[in-house]
């Protein structure tokens, strides 16, 4: 594996290949990070080592808008536990639309599925919940990119409300995220990557986007002090 590009010289890439994998355990799986610390890029590698389509999609989408993905899934592999997922699908919030024009391109028959409407006539955090709700089954694997992106606060609840339910039926989830709503998941494993590539599993209090969250909305003047200009 080369080590002196993209993104093999990211920190949390080097460490993985370092420590020989990461084992996910089942039910949901959140990685949190900074900007830039490559949970987006490891998320991506992982959905394209399933199978999925780069911008998004069930395993059956195989269009390409711009090719920007990186060739780290070249390098992942993924070993299975006792059975392969029947369904999968990649989600992510900055290729949706493009995701949403594929579906509407296949037809009448795939847009059933959304009760008949294409996802462009609905907003994006409606269609973010009705794609969950329409093509996500029992016994599958999703991969997801900040979803919350899409979703108002009262959307992530229902979001983890589905969640819950598909994986006390068998489903799989990894997730990056900086929402603390969906990282109050029950029973959720929570991953954080440090500005030096090291992941490490944290509760749900200690997690990044938790504390700072809580920080924040406790004294916000102490941030904004520093942020915005004096009166």
């Amino acid at each position: 594996m080369p080590t002196d590009r993209y993104p093999f010289d990211l920190p949390v890439v080097r460490g993985l290949a370092e420590s020989g994998g990461l084992p996910l355990p089942p039910g949901a799986t959140f990685f949190v990070g900074e900007n830039g610390s490559g949970k987006s890029t490891l998320i991506e590698a992982i959905a394209l080592a399933a199978g999925l389509n780069a911008e998004g999609g069930s395993q059956n989408y195989r269009f390409t808008t711009r090719a920007t993905e990186s060739d780290l899934a070249d390098h992942l592999y993924l070993t299975w536990g006792s059975s392969k997922p029947r369904s999968r699908y990649f989600l992510r919030a900055e290729t949706y639309y493009n995701v949403a024009t594929a579906t509407e391109d296949l037809g009448p028959e795939q847009l059933a599925v959304f009760g008949g409407v294409s996802p462009h006539e609905r907003s994006h955090g409606e269609s973010f919940v009705d794609l969950i709700h329409a093509r996500f089954f029992p016994g599958g694997l999703y991969v997801m990119d900040e979803p919350e992106a899409a979703l108002s606060p009262q959307g992530c609840l229902n979001v983890i409300a589905m969640i819950a339910d598909l994986v006390t039926r068998g489903s799989q989830f990894i997730i990056a995220t900086h929402s603390p709503i969906l990282l109050a998941l029950p029973g959720a494993t929570i991953f954080a990557i440090d500005d030096d590539g090291q992941i490490e599993r944290v509760a749900y209090d200690d997690a990044p986007p938790v504390r700072m969250t809580r920080d924040f909305l406790a004294a916000p003047d102490r941030y904004l002090r520093h942020l915005t200009p004096p009166d």
